[in-house]
């Protein structure tokens, strides 16, 4: 029987600074889900000021979501080097994204990291940022803002 959830989550590494974002795909001879350079116009009409590189969208979603860091991550183990003469050469961050959408009345996911994952956070400076999302019906958001 396949799984009936609504809530989700997916995870993705992300690269944000002053560089070129192709300078950083030969670097690490991986090619972006999606990247900006300093200048791109936004979607919003706004000039980015910094450059972004997105690397390993992972959508398959697991309750246990050190699962879907792990498969973000997996191609990047073996860079950890290149990624930190990144950082030495760059002005940059790393993050491990992870944005779940949490549909009221389901189970919540787990959210924690593996000492794996861990550790390449810990070896490449990388931030661990959640972006949680909580989906509300709006039948029981309008009770719920009525008893406040």
């Amino acid at each position: 029987m396949e799984d009936q959830t609504l809530t989700k989550c997916f995870t993705y590494f992300r690269m944000v600074g002053i560089f070129d974002p192709d300078t950083i795909s030969e670097m690490l001879e991986l090619e972006p889900e999606d990247s900006s350079k300093i200048g791109d116009i936004g979607i919003t009409g706004i000039k980015f000021k910094s450059a972004d590189w997105n690397y390993g969208y992972c959508y398959d979603y697991d309750v246990d979501v050190d699962k879907q860091m792990r498969k973000t991550i997996a191609p990047l183990m073996s860079k950890i080097d290149i990624l930190n003469k990144i950082k030495k050469t760059y002005d940059v961050e790393f993050y491990l994204e992870v944005v779940p959408t949490v549909v009221y009345g389901e189970s919540t996911p787990c959210l924690a990291p593996s000492l794996d994952v861990m550790k390449f956070c810990c070896d490449t400076q990388t931030k661990l940022d959640i972006d949680l999302y909580v989906d509300i019906p709006d039948s029981i958001y309008a009770n719920i803002k009525s008893n406040w």
